[in-house]
């Protein structure tokens, strides 16, 4: 997706990490930014930009993609969060390092263990990393969106068109996601695909 490198995307990352530096920490000693929102909207730009603004203060910052957990294209849903939860969130709680298994797209399997330490914010960035189960432990929650033929054109440039039938399934399933979970409506935060926020 590149970087943010509109004054609204700048300014944007700027007051993102206000916020969460704000906060109170809520998983243990660690603040969760949850920043999520529909297949190629600018969720991984916007992580990368906060967590950006957040090491130039000082604050230790650690990014985790959901993409790299889900179990493939279906991977939305079943083991995704109770694996997050347990391999992630709950070592965390407890003030240790967590450590969560990378899913491999290419050899359709689990593959090394990632380390997560410590940090003074998790980033957690990934289609559902703001449903209702994070609601307990999130700091702050932040949806991003952009219009569903943009989002589309960014995935099939970023993995090729002969991905249009994964991506159309995908886009069906998290629809069904977010309308199940009212993610939109309860983020605290909602930023369009050019980093204009609304709260």
């Amino acid at each position: 997706m590149g970087t943010l490198t509109s004054a609204d995307g700048a300014s944007s990352a700027r007051a993102l990490a206000d916020d969460v530096l704000a906060g109170a920490a809520r998983l243990g000693p660690v603040r969760l930014l949850c920043i999520d929102g529909p297949a190629g909207s600018g969720k991984t730009t916007t992580a990368a930009a906060v967590a950006a603004v957040l090491r130039a203060r000082g604050a230790t910052a650690t990014v985790v993609h959901l993409d790299d957990l889900y179990e493939g294209w279906s991977g939305l849903e079943g083991t995704l969060w109770p694996r997050l939860a347990a391999q992630v969130l709950e070592p965390l709680r407890r003030g240790r390092p967590g450590r969560f298994q990378r899913y491999d797209w290419i050899a359709h399997r689990f593959a090394e263990w990632v380390d997560v330490p410590l940090a003074t914010v998790l980033v957690l960035e990934g289609c559902g990393s703001a449903r209702r189960e994070a609601d307990a432990v999130a700091t702050l929650r932040v949806w991003v969106e952009a219009p569903p033929a943009e989002r589309l054109a960014r995935g099939l440039a970023r993995d090729g068109t002969a991905m249009r039938g994964h991506w159309e399934d995908w886009m069906r399933r998290e629809a069904r996601h977010f309308a199940h979970e009212r993610t939109a409506e309860r983020a605290d935060v909602r930023l369009d695909g050019c980093g204009r926020m609304t709260r």
